[in-house]
C-alpha cells in the first residue's frame, strides 16, 4: 500500500457484500451477474447510470471464431500479428478459445445479434482480421444491444446497484487485504455523500481513460479512475504507453474537444475507401489489407498524410454504399454524420485519429487477479497481456466477456471471508487535489506531447507540465489552513476526477518516454523503428514512495506472476 488517498470526508454509510464491482460496462455486469448467480451477495458501482459506460458507444462488434471455416487458431494469430510482440500467447489463447462459448452466453442472457436470411449470425470484417468474425447488433449499435441484454438480465435478477457514484479508494484490512471500497454518490437516493462497500474481492471494470486528451471516442465518465484508485491502492499497472487512436472519427473541427462521434472500423470492413483530398486512396500499397491494416498502421498512414498535405482530416469514401446500405446497416453513424451536416450518401466522411482504448491499464493474471489480493480487474481498464501494444478490432468486447467469467469463477471458487476495514484508512497524506479547472490543461499537455505522433522532446515538455500541474496542487498557498486565506480547493467529483486524470497522465507519460522506440500504437517520431531486441519487453509502473512513477522493465516479453508464490 502506498498511504496515498484522495482528500474526501469519512465515509457516513456502509454496506456490507461478497463482491463489490465497479462498472457497469460488459465486464462489470458480466462479472456481476456470474457472481449472483454464484449465491454472491454482490453490489455494482457505477458512475452514471447502468448503461451509461463504453460499452453503449461500441459500433463494430465482437470478434469470435464463429464463421464456417474460422477458428480459434487463426483469431489468435491476427491477434499476435496486430499486438506487435508484446501479447502474452497464453492470454491470447484463452480469449480466442473461450470466447466462442461466452458469446454464444451472452446470446442467452438476451443480446440479439444480426442474422443471415438463414438464420446464422451475421459476420462482418475489421482491421487485422483475416476473416468474416464481427458478429454486430442493430448494423451499427452492437453495444447498445449488450448493455441492453445486460442491464436488463441485472434487473431482471435485481441486484443492489448505486448508480451515479464515483469510485474514491480501495479499503483494505489490517493484512494488507482488500476490504471494499470508498465512494460518492452523487444526488440523493438510498445512499447518498461518502460511504463504503465494504467487500473482500472488488472488481475494477471502470473502463477506460480517454478524457486524458483533448478529443477522444470515450465517454466523459472515462476519466481513468480505476487505474488511479489502483496505483493509489499500490498495484502495478503495465503497457499504459500504449494508447490506441481509432483512426477513423468524425472531424468536427481544428478546436474539437471532449467526445467525438467514431466511424467504425466495419465501414472500412464492408468496402469503403480512405482517400485524401484529391480522392487519392493512400493506404493502396502501404499494408497487404490496404484499409483494413491494424488500427495502428491506418491512424499512422493517416497522420503522415494529413502532415504531408498539411491538411486537418482525410475522408473516408463510402458513397458507392448508396443510401439503403447506410439505412440498414450503418443508421447510428449515418444519422451522428447527418446530425453535424454530413450526407455519407452523397459525400466523402472527413475522418482523423483521435483517442480511442487503453490497451495497457491494471496488471493481471488469467484470473484477473491483480497484484493486490482481494482486487481483480477486467475490461479496458486491465492489462490482461491480450492486446499487446496494439488492440485488434473488437476483441474489446470479447476481453470483457471472457475475463469477467474468469474472474467470477475465482471469487466463486475462493469465497475469501469477510474482514473489517482497518481503522487507519484515513491516515497518512492525501492526495492534493487539483483544481478542476487544469482538466482542460492536462488534456492539451497529452495532446500535445502524448498524442499520436510523440518524441523525447514532446514528452519531456508533457512530463515537465504535469509535473507542474502535480506540485502546484501541494503548494501551501492551496491549503485551507494557509495564513494568506488562499482559496482551498473543495473535495468534489470534478477535483476527484482531475486529480485521477493527472495521475494516471504522470504514468502514461513516465512509460512512454522510457520507451524509446516506435511500436504499435505507440510512435515515436525520434525513434522510428522496433527494437525487438532491448525492448520486446513490458513496463510496469507503481508509485514509489516519494509519489513518482517507479518504471521497471521486465526481463521477457512474458509477464511476471502478479503473486510471488505464483
Amino acid at each position: 500500500m502506498t498511504g496515498i488517498r484522495l482528500t474526501a470526508p469519512a465515509p457516513g454509510w456502509a454496506i456490507d457484500a461478497d463482491v463489490v464491482v465497479v462498472g457497469s460496462g460488459v465486464a462489470g455486469l458480466t462479472a456481476a451477474l456470474r457472481c449472483a448467480a454464484a449465491g454472491l451477495d454482490t453490489v455494482v458501482v457505477t458512475k452514471a447510470r447502468l448503461d451509461d459506460g463504453s460499452t453503449r458507444w461500441a459500433q463494430g462488434g465482437i470478434a469470435a471464431a464463429l464463421g464456417e471455416g474460422d477458428t480459434p487458431e487463426q483469431h489468435l494469430d491476427d491477434t499476435l500479428v496486430a499486438g506487435a510482440g508484446l501479447c502474452d500467447e497464453e492470454a491470447v489463447r484463452t480469449l480466442v478459445t473461450e470466447g466462442p462459448d461466452a458469446v454464444r452466453r451472452l446470446i442467452d442472457t438476451g443480446a440479439h445479434f444480426d442474422t443471415t436470411d438463414s438464420g446464422d449470425i451475421a459476420l462482418t470484417r475489421e482491421g487485422g482480421h483475416h476473416r468474416r468474425r464481427i458478429a454486430h447488433a442493430g448494423g451499427d449499435a452492437t453495444g447498445a444491444e449488450i448493455s441492453r441484454a445486460l442491464v436488463g438480465a441485472v434487473r431482471e435478477a435485481a441486484l443492489h446497484t448505486i448508480e451515479n457514484a464515483l469510485v474514491l479508494d480501495l479499503l483494505t484490512d489490517a493484512e494488507g487485504r482488500t476490504a471494499g471500497v470508498s465512494l460518492h454518490v452523487m444526488g440523493e437516493g438510498q445512499h447518498d455523500g461518502v460511504g463504503a462497500v465494504r467487500a473482500p474481492s472488488v472488481v475494477l471494470a471502470t473502463g477506460g481513460m480517454g478524457q486524458v486528451f483533448s478529443a477522444t471516442t470515450n465517454p466523459p465518465v472515462s476519466t481513468g479512475d480505476g487505474v488511479a484508485l489502483a496505483l493509489r491502492a499500490g498495484a502495478e499497472v503495465s503497457d499504459l504507453e500504449f494508447v490506441q487512436f481509432h483512426p477513423t472519427v468524425l472531424f468536427l473541427g481544428a478546436g474539437s474537444e471532449g467526445q467525438q462521434p467514431l466511424v467504425s472500423e466495419a465501414v472500412r470492413g464492408e468496402g469503403a475507401h480512405l482517400v485524401d483530398g484529391d480522392g487519392v486512396r493512400f493506404m493502396l500499397g502501404q499494408h497487404e489489407l490496404a484499409e483494413l491494416a491494424p488500427r495502428d498502421i491506418v491512424a499512422k498512414a493517416i497522420t503522415r498524410r494529413m502532415l504531408d498535405h498539411g491538411a486537418e482530416h482525410m475522408y473516408l469514401d463510402a458513397r458507392h454504399f448508396g443510401a439503403r446500405m447506410w439505412e440498414q446497416r450503418f443508421p447510428t453513424i449515418l444519422a451522428a454524420c447527418r446530425s453535424h451536416g454530413i450526407d455519407p450518401v452523397t459525400e466523402p466522411i472527413p475522418v482523423a485519429p483521435a483517442a480511442h482504448y487503453a490497451s495497457g491499464g491494471v496488471r493481471t493474471d488469467l484470473r484477473g487477479r491483480t497484484t493486490v489480493p482481494g482486487l481483480y480487474a477486467c475490461g479496458e481498464v486491465a492489462c490482461t497481456g491480450v492486446h499487446g501494444a496494439n488492440r485488434l478490432a473488437s476483441n474489446s468486447l470479447l476481453e470483457g466477456l471472457v475475463f469477467a467469467e474468469r474472474i467470477a469463477a475465482d471469487i466463486t471458487e475462493t469465497r475469501p471471508p469477510r474482514t473489517e476495514p482497518a481503522g487507519d484508512q484515513g491516515a497518512g497524506d492525501p492526495a492534493p487535489l487539483l483544481a478542476p479547472e487544469a482538466r482542460t490543461a492536462i488534456q492539451r499537455t497529452m495532446t500535445r506531447g502524448a498524442g499520436v505522433l510523440r518524441s523525447a522532446d514532446s514528452l519531456a515538455a508533457a512530463a515537465e507540465e504535469l509535473e507542474a500541474l502535480h506540485r502546484a496542487a501541494a503548494e501551501p498557498a492551496l491549503r485551507a489552513d494557509d495564513a494568506e486565506g488562499a482559496k482551498a480547493v473543495v473535495p468534489g467529483v470534478d477535483a476527484w476526477e482531475v486529480t485521477n486524470l493527472l495521475l494516471v497522465s504522470r504514468v502514461l507519460v513516465a512509460a512512454a518516454r522510457e520507451r524509446e522506440e516506435t511500436r504499435g500504437c505507440h510512435w515515436r517520431e525520434d525513434r522510428p523503428d522496433r527494437d525487438d531486441a532491448h525492448s520486446r519487453r513490458h513496463l510496469v509502473v507503481r508509485i514509489a514512495p516519494d509519489r513518482t512513477p517507479a518504471v521497471h522493465r521486465t526481463e521477457t516479453a512474458a509477464f511476471p506472476p502478479v503473486r510471488p508464490s505464483d
